[in-house]
């Protein structure tokens, strides 16, 4: 997958930021939002217009959890699995989900990036327990007929 790299849209986030190298977290995270992860292309234009050598940049994205280096999906889905969701039944949706869009451990996204399905430890809505997130809205008290109703809604809004 080759994407176009706009870097006009690179420089307004540099400007925005005042080209200071002490931002490459707020920096790469307004990347992310345009392109849905970090582009390998990026890393080598911010180590040049902010003086940094590229490994500093790429340890920063690589470091915090909340960057990816992978395309993902228009729909990006958080799968609990921390304590109480567990209990709960989580996993049945995990594998639900994962059957229905062909994903697997391994193949998080989907190929036409319309969906990434990822586990994680905790979202912190442990009362809703299970909980999923999409696009990082909560939706509690999961089954695996909800999570397919809410599915098949996402695959219509295409």
């Amino acid at each position: 997958m080759n994407m176009q790299i706009n870097y006009s849209d690179l420089d307004n986030i540099l400007k925005n930021h005042e080209f200071k190298s002490s931002n490459i977290i707020a920096i790469l995270q307004d990347t992310q939002e345009i392109y849905r992860y970090l582009p390998k292309e990026v890393f080598a234009y911010f180590s040049d217009k902010l003086d940094m050598s590229m490994a500093k940049i790429y340890g920063v994205a690589t470091f915090y959890d909340n960057f990816s280096l992978e395309p993902k999906g228009r729909y990006v889905i958080k799968i609990c699995d921390g304590t109480a969701c567990h209990v709960r039944k989580s996993i049945p949706i995990l594998d639900k989900m994962r059957a229905e869009l062909g994903l697997s451990e391994s193949k998080i996204t989907t190929d036409d990036l319309s969906f990434t399905v990822e586990t994680v430890s905790c979202l912190g809505a442990c009362g809703l327990a299970p909980a999923i997130t999409i696009n990082d809205k909560v939706h509690g008290a999961m089954t695996p007929e909800k999570a397919m109703e809410i599915l098949s809604t996402l695959k219509e809004v295409k």
